[in-house]
């Protein structure tokens, strides 16, 4: 079984921590549909540290399910960073994961994100001194560098694993390229020729079981982290598992769920910012479906639960999926392209 510091998980699968996804709504359907750990989105280490109550809110779990608990905060002040940690502790958290590689702006303009990147030795004090503070272990998240002239993913990396860091997800594109183009595998393989001994989290790019399968067998990768493959389809850690998709009932009774639970998340009296939150997500969930498109355009018009649940049904309750599917891809061995 694979391990992440103390935690054997259960299997290699990790759902992405996603700003404005990752809740934990999210996170605990994706658990209990198979994902082995689902770190929270990123959570702002000053909005910790001033106990400010909207941030307070992203710590939430369900301490039944969410187990090990993974809070993931960004920052890049250390006392900052140390007592944001801190806090998570205080509320439950068992793994402290720091964002090494938001490309946002207004996260890297302040020294946080990608921006870490660019001063390896800054990022690993954030390692050794949330480690120390708090006896948790600690995983970072980063991309293979700023841009294309700057791809300083191994240094970063060897900086990290030497304070202590207790595994790595790497993100292979750069800050500049954001989302864009294709996820370059061959870093993955990379880092893990490179750090055989430690536990490496490959992430991009990542849309079904076989490219799951893929980036296990031809990077060498310990874990695999699914991002926006998730996004309306949290299914596919059952699939990655050998279990079968949702059929349209299960679909539609798991999107209900989603709402309910979404619902209480946000809070009572909350409804109609709950509904303009969730529309995201019904958009996703009707992704690939007959009729998506006017679905999606419905449901940007409504504004209470019970128009929401109603055109939930109407919808998932029938839909089947589009005949047009992706293509297959061609395996390559990165770890063999790499001589």
């Amino acid at each position: 079984m694979p391990r992440l510091g103390p935690y054997t998980l259960p299997n290699p699968y990790i759902l992405a921590p996603m700003a404005g996804v990752s809740e934990m709504p999210f996170r605990v359907i994706a658990f209990q549909l198979g994902a082995a750990l689902c770190p929270t989105e990123l959570v702002s280490s000053q909005g910790l540290m001033r106990a400010n109550q909207r941030t307070l809110k992203y710590l939430r779990f369900n301490p039944e399910v969410e187990r090990p608990y993974s809070l993931q905060i960004f920052g890049g002040e250390p006392e900052a960073m140390v007592r944001a940690a801190l806090v998570g502790k205080s509320h439950g958290a068992q793994i402290i994961d720091i964002n090494m590689g938001c490309p946002v702006k207004k996260v890297t303009r302040n020294g946080a994100g990608s921006a870490l990147l660019c001063e390896p030795e800054r990022a690993a004090t954030l390692v050794r001194d949330i480690h120390a503070a708090t006896g948790l272990p600690v995983t970072c998240k980063i991309r293979s560098g700023w841009d294309e002239h700057q791809r300083n993913y191994l240094q970063v990396a060897h900086a990290l694993f030497d304070a202590g860091c207790a595994g790595l997800a790497i993100h292979p594109r750069t800050r500049a390229q954001g989302y864009s183009g294709q996820a370059d595998w061959r870093v993955i393989a990379d880092l893990k020729r490179h750090f055989p001994d430690r536990p490496i989290i490959g992430n991009g790019d990542v849309k079904t079981p076989a490219d799951a399968r893929r980036m296990l067998e031809t990077t060498g990768c310990d874990f695999v982290m699914v991002g926006r493959g998730a996004l309306g389809n949290p299914w596919l850690f059952r699939e990655l598992l050998g279990g079968a998709p949702p059929e349209p009932e299960e679909r539609c009774e798991g999107v209900l769920r989603h709402f309910a639970a979404h619902l209480d998340f946000v809070g009572a009296g909350l409804e109609l910012a709950a509904v303009r939150s969730f529309r995201k997500h019904l958009a996703w969930y009707g992704h690939g479906l007959r009729g998506a498109a006017l679905f999606r355009s419905e449901v940007n018009q409504l504004d209470s639960p019970d128009e929401v649940r109603d055109a939930v049904r109407r919808f998932f309750g029938s839909a089947s999926a589009d005949p047009e599917g992706p293509g297959e891809e061609q395996d390559v061995d990165y770890r063999a392209a790499l001589g």
